[in-house]
């Protein structure tokens, strides 16, 4: 029996404002409306279910593995839109890439300040 990741619920103040957002800088198709969710379709079949949450919302962290076009591309949409952009969690080395593993990774915030990220090698690949 192989077990895998099918979706994940997105809490958001704005489930449309996050799914627009998601799809925009991470260069996916518009997000489609399924109940109260509007579903943000990854290319490994798992999809980021985003609804709208009352009351405070719980930041999250949602990291993407991408190749290095896509990389490059994605941190081209980052920075034509003035988002900030660190090379760690935890927000201390501003503006910069890391380089674990051999490969590229990034944070940024996502509405509602979810800590979303991108690296093109596994870590401990």
């Amino acid at each position: 029996m192989s077990i895998d990741l099918n979706h994940t619920i997105v809490h958001a103040s704005d489930r449309d404002a996050t799914a627009d957002f998601l799809t925009d800088v991470l260069g996916l198709p518009e997000a489609r409306t399924y109940g109260p969710f509007r579903v943000v379709e990854l290319s490994n079949g798992v999809s980021l279910d985003v609804m709208t949450a009352p009351g405070p919302i719980t930041p999250q962290h949602y990291a993407f593995l991408v190749g290095d076009a896509e990389f490059d591309a994605i941190h081209d949409r980052i920075v034509a839109r003035g988002l900030p952009f660190w090379a760690d969690p935890f927000r201390r080395e501003p503006g910069r890439v890391n380089h674990h593993d051999g490969g590229r990774g990034l944070y940024w915030p996502a509405p509602d300040d979810h800590n979303l990220e991108i690296i093109t090698v596994p870590y401990g690949g």
